[in-house]
């Protein structure tokens, strides 16, 4: 199956490099990573096209039969064109419907200065700190299903950083990690960020400006990057963030999801 999305197939380029598995059916991809099965946007399937009429439930119970003890359905569709109908129809079966914007820069605008320390993550304190920031931004959830979520989230972005691909920059506070963004390598002249995450204890300060200019400095510099993508929900408050450094939308990438109890909320790409 050919991917058209920039979006999606600069994901499945970092799932691989970090030991996800792409399962092509021809009509669509399935995609796992086992070390962590509560990843959702590790653990999805990717259509080609938006299925027939009628045929929305019959995706979900595709979705079901590769992952019978997942608690969630992540469905992704190598098209936004999604009928207004279909979108009717998904989520009649229960699935949240996200069009998500894909933004890319060849250079980004210096941000302003800000009053904290940001540099690679480097230590495994670091990489828990990050850990423990993401956990403070999805309260009411069990600490040990989240921490064991973030943490082999960590690993499998470790495994990209041993790997030379790219790195996770930190704003650093009195020593705590209270802002992070990561960027990495997809193909020649490409890189992707991931998870722009700020404590909202520290928001309206330009740290993730900082985190993702300081990060972008590094793929142009050190990844020789040509071109950056960055993908935010259209509506939310990180886009204009974006748009501030030099980022503009190229496209738009088409997820649905259906989560439960705590994780409903949750922001795992």
């Amino acid at each position: 199956m050919h991917v058209s999305s920039l979006g999606f197939r600069t994901d499945l380029a970092l799932l691989t490099a970090s030991g996800s598995i792409v399962e092509d059916r021809g009509t669509h991809l399935v995609v796992r990573t086992p070390a962590n099965p509560s990843f959702f946007w590790g653990n999805f399937l990717l259509l080609a096209r938006p299925p027939f009429p009628g045929g929305e439930r019959e995706v979900v119970a595709a979705f079901r039969t590769e992952f019978p003890q997942a608690d969630h359905v992540s469905i992704g569709i190598d098209s936004a064109d999604l009928a207004p109908e279909c979108r009717a129809a998904f989520e009649a079966a229960g699935m949240t419907v996200d069009v998500a914007s894909v933004l890319t820069a060849e250079h980004l605008t210096p941000p302003r200065e800000v009053e904290a320390e940001v540099r690679p993550l480097v230590s495994d304190e670091d990489w828990e700190g990050r850990a423990r920031l993401s956990h403070a931004l999805y309260g009411g959830m069990d600490d040990d299903t989240f921490m064991e979520f973030a943490r082999g989230r960590n690993v499998q972005e470790k495994a990209l950083v041993a790997a030379a691909r790219g790195t996770r920059f930190g704003a650093f506070v009195d020593g705590v990690v209270v802002a992070t963004a990561a960027v990495f390598r997809t193909e020649e002249g490409v890189a992707r960020f991931q998870s722009v995450e700020t404590h909202p204890d520290h928001r309206r300060r330009g740290l993730a400006a900082a985190t993702v200019h300081a990060a972008g400095a590094h793929a142009r510099e050190q990844l020789g990057a040509r071109t950056l993508v960055i993908v935010a929900d259209a509506d939310g408050d990180a886009i204009r963030v974006y748009r501030s450094l030099g980022f503009a939308e190229t496209e738009q990438q088409l997820m649905m999801e259906k989560r439960s109890g705590a994780w409903a909320h949750m922001e795992d790409r």
